[in-house]
């Protein structure tokens, strides 16, 4: 079959690869319909999540059909139309009973220990080979599908396998209630789905801060009062609008390829030198070719501007991707204004149900944030466009059948 193969830094291949099997009872293999590229893939491609395994099938999104099931697997058969969760858990350890899939003790096979198992990961994710293929085999198939209600179509459920459920989790970290105001740092599909999940959890107001301007005028059209990082300061437009206060909550979509301010009041040079500190420690194997696959160049921007625009005793939600050992936090100014500061892998089989329930009542659609479709075939330079951030790439989705 063909699959999206990462290769090195800054190198991947459409590839001829082995169909996949089953190997374990509670598998399930799937034929791909639909398959998404997300930003998290891009740390992978660009460097600043270490520990890929050269020839690991890439992509953590994905809906399809069952082809297989193992004997184990009494809850779907063969023609079952499924989305996949981005992240594996069993579904009878202690924490998957609690809700928190992303911690499940069994997925990963590096032990307990070692935390969330999603497919298309590095090495400390498992690694399971992911979802950007014709077909894909699927741990734990009770808990990590779930069946797609014929009123949902592959492009409205393809956003729920990952995006919708991060976003939702994010507003739910963050805490936001009736009335609150409300920060998106980013907006690129995340933060757009953030600004949707925080306007159904209460929000009074959103205000989302980037610097590309298709993507602001995107938020705008939900009614999001959007800041141009570019032309103008975040945080100090934020506490005026706020009559000098800050919101009360924060969602921190944006994670450790954050982009510095290149013009404008919050443009500031003398933090050049700790952000390339910052990112040579972030992405010490980054392999640039030209302005391809560069990692950003402000990993911490995000974080500060979280705790700088939150009100005291504010709470903050970053579902933002770092990597294990990035050290770089503004810990001192959120202790000192009683911050609650709550981050993490998204639990997405605790909130995928819920979302459907919103789609197939038509709350929310979620094709409208999709901007590209692509054929397989085009994976390589959708990812490379993707990547330069070009206007008009906010979702692109592989259309594998």
């Amino acid at each position: 079959m063909k699959a999206v193969v990462w290769h090195g830094t800054g190198d991947i291949r459409l590839d001829e690869v082995p169909d996949p099997k089953v190997l374990e009872p509670s598998d399930a293999i799937v034929r791909i319909t639909r398959s998404a590229i997300c930003g998290t893939d891009l740390h992978l491609v660009r460097g600043t999540m270490p520990g890929m395994v050269e020839g690991t099938v890439l992509g953590h999104e994905a809906v399809g059909v069952v082809e297989e099931v193992g004997p184990a697997v009494r809850g779907f058969t063969p023609g079952d139309r499924v989305v996949v969760t981005s992240t594996i858990g069993c579904g009878t350890c202690s924490y998957c009973r609690a809700g928190y899939y992303a911690q499940c003790d069994r997925a990963n096979p590096n032990g307990p220990s070692a935390g969330t198992t999603f497919f298309g990961g590095p090495e400390a994710t498992g690694p399971v080979d992911g979802l950007q293929a014709e077909y894909a085999r699927v741990p734990f198939a009770m808990t990590t599908l779930v069946r797609i209600p014929d009123a949902v179509t592959d492009d409205q459920a393809i956003l729920l396998s990952d995006i919708f459920p991060t976003a939702w989790f994010g507003a739910r970290l963050a805490e936001v209630g009736p009335g609150d105001s409300v920060l998106v740092l980013g907006a690129g599909v995340v933060g757009q789905f953030a600004v949707a999940s925080a306007k159904r959890q209460g929000a009074g107001r959103v205000f989302v801060v980037d610097g590309i301007a298709s993507r602001l005028d995107q938020a705008r059209e939900q009614n999001a009062e959007t800041v141009d990082f570019n032309r103008e300061d975040p945080v100090a437009l934020v506490r005026e609008l706020t009559g000098g206060i800050g919101v009360d909550r924060v969602i921190e979509a944006v994670g450790v390829d954050a982009q510095r301010p290149k013009t404008g009041p919050a443009a500031d040079p003398d933090q050049a030198g700790q952000f390339d500190a910052e990112r040579r420690a972030a992405a010490p194997g980054a392999n640039p070719d030209g302005d391809q696959w560069v990692p950003g160049d402000a990993p911490s921007q995000a974080l500060r501007w979280a705790v700088e625009a939150v009100a005291k005793a504010g709470s903050i939600g970053v579902i933002g991707v770092y990597p294990p050992g990035f050290g770089s936090f503004p810990i001192g100014e959120a202790m000192n204004k009683n911050l609650t500061v709550r981050m993490g892998n998204c639990n997405h089989r605790r909130y995928l149900p819920e979302l459907l329930d919103l789609v197939v009542s038509g709350v929310v659609d979620p094709t409208a944030f999709i901007t590209q479709h692509e054929r397989p075939v085009d994976a390589i330079e959708a990812y490379r466009s993707f990547d330069r951030r070009e206007e008009g790439w906010l979702k692109t989705v592989l259309d594998v059948a």
